[in-house]
């Protein structure tokens, strides 16, 4: 018999999966601002620091949020692109683990294999530190699922084998979309190419520049308030659940 699954959606990149009796949080940004960025959107509750260990898929500041990563336990392992880990040591190095696409961990009583993915993977223009952008499809008690990361559409995706659910970043967080980034059209191509039950969207509807809602107002409604919609459309008619989760709601899968 599988166990139970449950997800619960934060906003952007930053979800709780509990699987296997553990809780796996993905790229958790969890404050109100970052930068020239704002949240339009309730903030995430205090339990969002509560799990067993953290996935972080590449070393960008929206989604390797130090001042997110230092709320949670001391006891919490990280796992982090390879090269990253100078930026952790304040978080405590003894709980990272540097990870690159092939490897397959074993952490909190699930099974996460690493899995690569399409997009930049400095840091930023700041600093020479780089890591492998990655993906990541998690196993335990029977159930699994699959969180990409930021990544465009590829052709191994087909690899990654049938999940419960998936977890398909189909947005960005401003009036643009660079490449190494999926629409919802290529997530819901993601999601058939792996074979997901049920599939979540993410990276979308949370951050925006502020002052730029009215400046930018076509590409807010396209790149900020429909995505969801656009990506549950796109999967209509095919033997997969596609759910929009309000941030901050439980699902039980």
């Amino acid at each position: 018999m599988s166990g139970d699954l449950a997800l619960t959606w934060w906003g952007h990149a930053s979800a709780t999966v509990e699987i296997g009796g553990a809780r796996v949080a993905t790229d958790p940004l969890l404050g109100d601002r970052l930068f020239h960025l704002r949240r339009y959107g309730a903030s995430p509750a205090a339990h969002a620091y509560d799990a067993d260990v953290v996935l972080i898929s590449h070393l960008h500041q929206d989604h390797l949020h130090l001042p997110s990563l230092r709320r949670f336990g001391r006891d919490v392992p990280i796992l982090v692109p390879r090269g990253g880990e100078p930026l952790l040591r304040a978080v405590g190095p003894d709980r990272v683990r540097p990870v690159e696409p092939g490897d397959v961990v074993e952490v909190a009583g699930v099974t996460v294999r690493v899995l690569p993915a399409t997009h930049d993977g400095g840091r930023g223009p700041h600093t020479k530190l780089t890591g492998p952008p990655l993906g990541f499809r998690v196993d335990g008690d029977g159930r699994s699922f699959w969180f990409p990361g930021d990544t465009e559409l590829r052709a191994d995706m087909r690899d990654v084998g049938g999940v419960d659910l998936a977890l398909v970043p189909i947005g960005g967080w401003g009036p643009t979309l660079e490449d190494g980034h999926m629409n919802p059209v290529d997530g819901a191509a993601a999601v058939l190419s792996v074979g997901a039950r049920t599939a979540v969207p993410v990276h979308w509807g949370t951050f925006w520049p502020w002052g730029l809602r009215r400046i930018a107002r076509a590409n807010h409604e396209r790149l900020f308030t429909t995505p969801g919609r656009r990506f549950v459309d796109a999967l209509a008619g095919q033997e997969v659940r596609a759910l929009l989760a309000a941030p901050g709601e439980r699902v039980e899968l």
